[in-house]
């Protein structure tokens, strides 16, 4: 994905990309059998043994499931740029024994190459990038090697300068296919990342594309050495999963008549969820829809075909990210995301590569940050788990308890029961069940809300007869309230008391009709972008960038959408530089 100097924006910048999200919304993939892909144990011969008897499906089937050394060797302008430290020996080792069989490293040239022919890469970042595949490899892991980030940084002007950049792209694959030409088959090559060029129509995209795709096969099959024979991971436009950028791979695929070919594309769900804009707060039926949908594309257009293909990338596109003030996505709805995610690759028998540039595993600790989501992803693998409508009840102080009804979700599971940790609920007591419908009584919240202080105050579990619990946070809440506030083009705070709810989006629009903020498509800003919250500061930022899209001296009415179903009304209004908000 392309990059910047901000690892926690790794993923944005690019409006033609976001454009492609938005039309397309990006796609999944798939493979082979479902048996694929229970996790190996690791016993016995190391990868580059294993798949010497493996078809091309089989083995991109073994690598299930893969993991990214994201914003490392793909950092710009070397390894460090980005925050994480320097790849170690022990960061595989961890990696695969948490079960992971293979990792894609993205590895970005442009910074280590000559910029005019002959287009050298610097000696001393190609012994590098060897030495940390070659760890890799040493611990019986498949390994994916790419162009990354070079895909926007100059291969992007292919169009308006043609002869030079295929001239540069085949320099770059002849001296890294050299490199590599004696190692073993469980080392993968990947065409280039995202491919994307500067002012043209996909169609026009898809022939730069192809071009690409078979210069890079040429250069690597007449290398010599394993690589007459090495699987070649081939990408569609933007790794673009629509029916168009598929059906153009296919063709390519079949021109090349080889049959050691991989096709990939990189899945993030539907975009208005996964970046929070749009009113997309939840993995509701629509974002549900786009997954489903793009794997049965996939099924239908490469699996069904007999064509390997490897998932490069998935995700949230801003969740987890553990260095902004509050998560974009609920996490809730995250974890449903992720669920559903691995069963569908799973029965679509799709190879999927989890996207890390450091929200997942700490590389100094080698430890996850956040066990519980790992443990879901991993579960996944090879189970479903069952989830509910939401992940919190929530209890406003103001009012009396009553009841709350969720809405169980089994995924093909069977619901056992409620727990508060050791302690199982009493059935008939505590919480009934009408079909998918749970319902916890009064006199079970009344206990579990305890002194009703604001926020969470007890978190019970459904179990299922497989997979891992849904936890249920028991809160208490009043309608949140916010303050009068001045500010100016570095923005304005807003003094808020949260009152133990939190925010889920923020709706922007002027007394004409027409959307305020920086999104002027969709009322529904977005997330971290135009607004913010600060639950410890009790402050609700309108950043800069929301604040110096508005109009001057015209009110925009904001409306803030909490999670417990509270909303607040809010005037903005920015005259001569400065900005002033007043409750409505």
């Amino acid at each position: 994905m392309k990059g910047t100097h901000h690892p926690s924006d790794r993923r944005r910048g690019d409006p033609r990309r976001v454009l492609g999200l938005l039309l397309a919304l990006v796609a999944a993939i798939g493979l082979t059998s479902t048996t694929a892909f229970a996790v190996p144990s690791h016993k016995g011969a190391s990868a580059a043994t294993e798949n010497v008897a493996l078809s091309p499906m089989g083995a991109v089937a073994a690598m299930q499931p893969s993991w990214n050394l994201g914003n490392t060797l793909d950092a710009i302008p070397d390894e460090t740029s980005w925050g994480n430290p320097p790849v170690t020996k022990a960061l595989f080792d961890t990696i695969k024994s948490q079960g992971f069989r293979s990792v894609r490293i993205p590895v970005t040239w442009t910074d280590h190459q000559s910029s005019t022919a002959p287009y050298t890469i610097d000696a001393r970042w190609m012994t590098r990038v060897k030495q940390v595949v070659d760890w890799a490899l040493s611990d019986g892991l498949y390994v994916v090697v790419n162009v990354h980030h070079d895909s926007w940084q100059w291969i992007a002007d292919m169009p308006t300068d043609h002869d030079n950049v295929l001239a540069r792209f085949k320099a770059s694959w002849t001296q890294i296919a050299a490199t590599f030409k004696d190692s073993p088959s469980s080392l993968l090559f990947e065409s280039n990342n995202e491919p994307q060029f500067n002012d043209t129509t996909d169609a026009q995209g898809i022939q730069y594309n192809d071009e690409l795709n078979t210069a890079f096969h040429s250069v690597v099959r007449q290398s010599g050495g394993n690589n007459a024979t090495r699987l070649l991971v081939l990408p569609t436009l933007h790794t673009n999963s629509g029916q168009d950028f598929l059906d153009a791979l296919v063709s390519e695929m079949k021109s090349l008549n080889d049959p050691n070919l991989v096709a990939t594309v990189h899945y993030y769900s539907w975009y208005p969820f996964s970046v929070n804009i749009a009113g997309g707060t939840q993995f509701d039926a629509t974002a549900q829809k786009d997954l489903t949908d793009n794997f049965a594309r996939l099924r239908d257009t490469l699996v069904s075909k007999g064509i390997p293909v490897y998932l490069g990338e998935y995700g949230l596109l801003s969740y987890p990210d553990h260095f902004q003030p509050a998560p974009r996505v609920e996490r809730g709805e995250a974890l449903k995301y992720f669920e559903m995610f691995g069963y569908e690759a799973r029965v679509s028998g799709v190879t999927t590569a989890l996207w890390d540039a450091y929200n997942f595993l700490n590389r100094s600790t080698l430890q996850w940050r956040d066990p519980e989501l790992i443990n879901l992803i991993k579960s996944s693998w090879t189970t479903r788990s069952g989830t509910a409508s939401s992940d919190r009840v929530f209890l406003a102080k103001s009012s009396a308890i009553t009841t709350r009804t969720l809405t169980l979700n089994p995924n093909g599971t069977s619901f056992r029961g409620v727990w508060q940790g050791g302690k199982q609920l009493v059935r008939g007591r505590d919480y009934t069940v009408s079909g998918n419908q749970l319902t916890l009584t009064a006199t079970a919240l009344t206990r579990l809300a305890g002194d009703r202080a604001y926020g969470v105050n007890a978190t019970i579990e459904a179990r299922f007869s497989r997979g891992l619990p849904w936890k249920i946070h028991v809160t208490t809440y009043d309608r949140p309230v916010l303050s009068d506030a001045t500010g100016d083009a570095g923005g304005l705070t807003i003094p808020t008391q949260y009152r133990g709810d939190q925010l889920a989006t923020m709706e922007a629009t002027y007394a004409d009709g027409s959307n305020a903020g920086p999104t002027n498509w969709t009322p529904y800003q977005e997330f971290n972008e135009a607004f913010s919250p600060d639950y410890p500061g009790n402050g609700l930022l309108l950043t800069s960038k929301f604040v110096n899209s508005l109009r001057e001296d015209t009110q925009a009415t904001l409306v803030f959408h909490f999670w417990s179903g509270a909303t607040v009304t809010y005037h903005v209004t920015k005259t001569s530089g400065s900005v002033t908000g007043t409750v409505a």
